[in-house]
């Protein structure tokens, strides 16, 4: 048999190819056909290497019958003597005969040897091709795939007071940024692996520039760093490696260990309007860049309880290290930076698919605001700690089988609350005039915030795979959530101290590649500071009116209302390629 003409040109041809000849899209594309063709071709060779086995054993199956059948006959008539009168002749001639066709017997079984092997020589020289080919493609290399977005954004500000110029609105009627996520994965055995995400976001024509200098220690902030436009370089958005295991110190508990930055903005519930894979923090009080660890055990063979898992996380948001070419490299800066802390718990009692309920707690030490409310360019100081709570519940398909819209259709509630634990600064009010900088959220006292969270996602009446949501949350005055993250250019909608409205449109326009989105969502505040930070200077929750007074730091009082956002609303457009 010939050897397949696939084998002959397919490896040599693929793996040798110029990358100026074709684009790498084609490369993959053609290798992937050839792969399929082998395949098809390695299924051929199998069926012709069992129909040879067939075709040279069943012969043997009808001698052996007929070897029976004469042994029969034989015995029944040995008696008679008719056969002893047989010619001499004739057994020579019958044996001549036999000698004959035992020759051609073993030469035709010595050829279909011969097939056999070649056949199984092919097979295995095939097999051989193919795993090039994987290696080729993915199979030992990471496995890289894009993701990106052009926005446009319609975004406008109503103040609460007027400027100098007798404005209450700021607006931004085209504003336009181009996203691009490069991903990474690697699974070097069937326990461990490697994920990571590389991120460029820039707005269109601009590097990033601030204007303020207020604005200027935020503008960089690692907890958003690519999730606001910024100046056009490619950072590492998340990167980890990832343990897992079936059983844990000889009991039947699935776990997982990970080490890395984060994969900690879009996580659950908010993601569905982003169109996102969710991570694992519960976006409603979770949405920032972070860098940290976790560990994840599921329960569900223990308790029999389905869907059940718990999750332990820490990690660091901030690091109190001077550069390391300063007079001190690495030690603490406690005046400037501290370190921030976050240790958290997620517990899944139950998830069966339709219906889940789960609940997060994290606790997070050192959290900061301006080191001077008059002066807020001289960095940032402790203001105190954070405990939060959160639990949802989700309906992932209403009903049982009231109808196929229902069976698609998603459902959630969410709670959370805060309480702050504000740290004393009291002697540090000498250098502010005698203004007294302890306290948190503009309270000195332990307060407690809460937010309600409710949202419903349907099919599109439009197109088969389509989505569409609505959404509404509420914060009380001390509400506070760390979600700077999220991925609305107004700010967090989620840390909204008022109320939120949201509604979405997401439709394919080729299969799952190429997506468009559009969203509007409006945020009417009713208490001042949802975006800023957590001491008293920027993250001061003030009831919202046009006359919002503050020490001036010179003994007196000035009205900050121009500068506080009462509403806020953001109207976008996107289209989004994946492949």
């Amino acid at each position: 048999m010939n050897k397949p003409l696939l084998l002959s040109l397919a490896t040599a041809t693929i793996l040798t190819s110029s990358l100026n000849a074709q684009s790498m899209y084609e490369r993959i594309k053609s290798m992937e056909i050839q792969m399929q063709q082998m395949q098809d071709e390695l299924t051929t060779l199998r069926a012709t290497k069992n129909a040879v086995t067939v075709e040279k054993t069943e012969p043997e199956a009808v001698e052996d019958e007929e070897d029976m059948d004469d042994e029969d006959v034989t015995s029944t008539t040995q008696e008679d003597d008719e056969s002893d009168n047989i010619n001499d002749d004739e057994d020579e001639d019958e044996n001549d005969d036999t000698d004959e066709t035992s020759d051609s017997t073993d030469e035709e079984d010595e050829e279909e040897d011969d097939d056999e092997e070649s056949i199984e020589d092919q097979i295995a020289e095939i097999q051989e091709s193919i795993t090039d080919l994987n290696k080729a493609t993915n199979g030992s290399h990471i496995k890289f795939n894009v993701d990106y977005r052009f926005t446009l954004d319609n975004l406008e500000y109503k103040m609460a007071g007027k400027n100098m110029y007798g404005n209450d609105t700021q607006s931004n009627s085209a504003f336009m940024t181009n996203r691009l996520w490069i991903n990474m994965n690697w699974k070097a055995s069937d326990n461990l692996s490697f994920t990571g995400q590389l991120a460029y976001n820039k707005a269109f024509g601009a590097r990033v520039g601030v204007s303020n200098p207020t604005n200027a220690s935020y503008e960089t902030f690692d907890w958003i760093t690519n999730e606001n436009p910024y100046d056009g370089i490619v950072r590492v958005r998340s990167v980890y490696f990832l343990y897992k295991n079936d059983t844990f110190i000889g009991a039947d508990i699935p776990w997982t260990f990970s080490v890395g930055r984060r994969p900690s903005t879009n996580g659950h519930l908010v993601n569905l309007r982003d169109d996102d894979h969710a991570s694992s923090p519960m976006g409603h009080t979770i949405n920032v860049e972070f860098d940290g660890m976790s560990a994840k055990f599921g329960m569900e063979n223990l308790t029999g309880i389905d869907g059940a898992y718990f999750k332990l996380c820490a990690g660091r948001g901030l690091t109190n290290a001077s550069p390391k070419f300063s007079p001190d490299p690495f030690e603490s800066e406690s005046d400037y930076v501290p370190n921030i802390d976050l240790v958290g718990l997620i517990f899944v009692p139950y998830d069966d698919g339709q219906y889940g309920i789960a609940t997060q707690y994290y606790y997070a030490h050192n959290l900061i605001d301006a080191a001077n409310p008059y002066d807020q360019t001289q960095g940032f100081a402790t203001v105190g700690n954070i405990h939060s709570f959160t639990a949802n519940f989700t309906m992932n398909g209403i009903g049982d089988e009231w109808s196929d819209y229902l069976d698609d259709t998603f459902f959630f509630l969410s709670g959370a609350v805060s309480q702050t634990d504000p740290a004393d600064r009291s002697a540090e009010a000498p250098a502010f005039g005698g203004y007294d900088p302890t306290g948190m959220l503009g309270s000195k006292d332990s307060e407690l915030g809460y937010s309600v969270w409710v949202g419903l996602q349907m099919p599109s009446l439009m197109s088969e795979d389509g989505r569409w949501g609505v959404e509404y949350n509420t914060g009380s005055q001390y509400w506070r959530s760390i979600t700077y993250a999220e991925d609305t250019n107004v700010g967090s909608k989620l840390a909204a101290r008022g109320d939120a409205y949201e509604i979405y449109f997401t439709e394919p326009l080729v299969d799952e590649i190429l997506s468009l989105q559009i969203r509007y969502t409006y945020i009417d505040y009713k208490y001042s500071g949802s975006n800023g930070f957590f001491g008293n200077t920027t993250g001061n929750a003030m009831e919202i009116s046009d006359t919002m007074l503050v020490p001036n730091g010179a003994g007196g009082m000035m009205n900050i209302a121009s500068g506080i956002v009462d509403q806020a609303q953001d109207i976008r457009f996107y289209l989004r390629y994946r492949y």
